[in-house]
């Protein structure tokens, strides 16, 4: 299967390896995967039905957390169903659109995870130093502004990475020597 990038012909998908060396435990390593993969999803939704229900939890510093279980669970579902399928089913192709999506993802969320991180510490940085100001220097317009400028900063960021990436031709080889997308990698690759 080829496609046109720039007018050259070339595959469609990458191959991603996975772990190397370890293809006979699969099963087994698979175990520990799909516990975090559960664990991750369940934990992050109570944490954030708690807070959504629970009134008392309607202040800045839960809404960050919030902020934060939204980004772990946006990271988890954007890398471990593709190492899962890996493990469970053995699907190693990965179509180059669809690589480039995780990609973006990937960086994106971690990017909004350290920004939610930043603002979580000038939360606590107002809370201790002027804890009588602290109503009125974090409102919750000033929080979701924080948490918008932290979303649309880091899409921003990393929204050219792709399209960058798109444009180099993959002639060579097309294995990704991991479970999932990464820039070095596909760079690597061009």
């Amino acid at each position: 299967m080829t496609i046109s990038y720039n007018g050259s012909l070339q595959k469609a998908t990458f191959f991603l390896t996975g772990f190397q060396g370890l293809e006979d435990l699969h099963g087994w390593i698979s175990i520990p995967f799909c516990s975090i993969y559960l664990t991750v999803i369940v934990g992050n939704l109570t944490i954030l039905h708690i807070i959504r229900t629970d009134v008392t939890l309607h202040e800045p510093m839960y809404y960050f957390l919030a902020m934060l279980a939204l980004t772990d669970l946006g990271l988890c579902l954007s890398t471990l169903p593709t190492v899962l399928g890996i493990f469970w089913f053995d699907v190693r192709e990965i179509a180059i659109p669809a690589c480039f999506t995780q990609l973006f993802f990937i960086h994106t969320l971690s990017l909004i995870e350290s920004s939610v991180l930043l603002s979580m510490s000038i939360d606590r940085y107002v809370a201790i130093c002027n804890p009588l100001r602290y109503s009125t220097v974090l409102t919750p317009a000033r929080i979701v502004k924080m948490g918008l400028s932290s979303m649309l900063r880091s899409a921003l960021l990393i929204l050219p990475l792709p399209f960058l990436l798109k444009r180099f031709q993959y002639c060579r080889s097309h294995v990704l020597a991991h479970a999932y997308c990464l820039h070095l990698e596909i760079m690597k690759l061009a």
